[in-house]
């Protein structure tokens, strides 16, 4: 059967790229034979927690989702009891892309706070802690960050660390939303265990589909302890994969001589390269930093929609004109040239 596909490259999102070859070929590899299921004494998925374990310098718990909504949503919600509550940048994913989701499997409540920057910092978080002890109020139990925001932006590890002692000074968590988490290790220039586990994160939710899986996210619990129970969650909450090797050998090749890493540094650079190319068109004015692979501009209202004719894109904030343009691991600096082309083009049409 020939199937009938049409699409073409487009900064809509990294979630729209295709799997990369290396892990096509994993799952080739994964689809002989009889396997066991569910990860039940299955040797691959104990040589790829090994590597884990090795890439964050831990004796950390791993436990492989289908996506990063059932990552981020178990994993905090395994660490609370339905009276506490996530303190959460309003921008975070967890509080505004999730559907709900936290809400309806933890029973409990998100308190937002307005980042600028989309970065969460201790004196945001402290004005929550009059509630604790408060019988009548929601009691504040986990931190949770995006690294990288959903602004683009990124915590140093040094910010992280700051964070994780403030929750702990407090008897709270910290959680790391790491769906791009790649691709801030990559333009920092430090190494996953640098940014997580010597930060001290008690658990990350660990991207893959955005940085070139098909499928299939990780929990990382740093703390081996913090993960008791967490498989009976991880089934109620419909994430358990019964052929799970294919989530394993994913993440075996993804962790293999660092792909991870060169696909977020491919991502990075032609993001970084089309910021620059942007700055040089009349009419174009970038909007944020380009900090890892995404790329904030304000572009004039009517070019939009023409351009998204083009080279599909997403507006981030329609009263500014605001739109996100997000680079892959696949982009290629003729899909950047294309776009320029085509918003130069289409302006000169105006």
């Amino acid at each position: 059967m020939k199937l009938h596909l049409s699409g073409t490259k487009s900064f809509a999102s990294d979630n729209w790229s295709g799997a990369c070859p290396e892990i096509m070929e994993a799952l080739q590899q994964a689809n002989h034979l009889h396997h066991p299921a569910y990860g039940e004494n299955d040797p691959l998925f104990q040589q790829v927690k090994d590597r884990f374990q090795e890439v964050f310098e831990a004796d950390c718990e791993v436990f492989f989702v289908f996506n990063g909504t059932g990552a981020n949503v178990l994993s905090v919600s395994h660490l609370l009891q339905p009276w506490q509550a996530i303190v959460a940048p309003r921008s975070a994913h967890l509080n505004e892309d999730e559907g709900g989701a936290p809400e309806r499997f933890l029973g409990g409540k998100i308190l937002t706070v307005e980042c600028a920057d989309g970065k969460l910092r201790p004196e945001l978080v402290e004005p929550f802690l009059s509630s604790k002890g408060f019988q009548h109020h929601v009691q504040p139990k986990l931190i949770t960050i995006s690294q990288a925001t959903e602004l683009g932006t990124l915590y140093k590890p040094q910010e992280i660390r700051e964070l994780a002692e403030f929750a702990h000074s407090h008897d709270m968590f910290l959680h790391v939303d790491g769906a791009r988490i790649a691709n801030a290790a990559a333009a920092l220039g430090c190494s996953l265990a640098e940014m997580i586990t010597h930060t001290g994160v008690d658990v990350l939710s660990f991207g893959g589909t955005k940085n070139g899986l098909m499928f299939g996210e990780a929990v990382v619990f740093i703390k081996p302890e913090l993960a008791i129970g967490f498989e009976y969650n991880r089934k109620q909450g419909m994430q358990l994969a019964s052929k799970l090797r294919f989530i394993s050998a994913q993440f075996m090749a993804y962790l293999h001589q660092d792909l991870w890493l060169r696909n977020a540094q491919k991502a990075n650079e032609m993001a970084r390269l089309l910021a620059q190319k942007i700055e040089t068109v009349e009419g174009l004015m970038l909007s944020r930093p380009t900090e890892a692979n995404a790329v904030f501009a304000i572009l004039p209202e009517k070019l939009i929609p023409l351009l998204q004719k083009e080279t599909f894109f997403h507006v981030w904030n329609e009263a500014k004109n605001e739109v996100r343009l997000m680079c892959s691991f696949d982009t290629q600096r003729e899909d950047i040239d294309g776009f320029i082309h085509a918003a130069q083009r289409l302006l000169n049409s105006l």
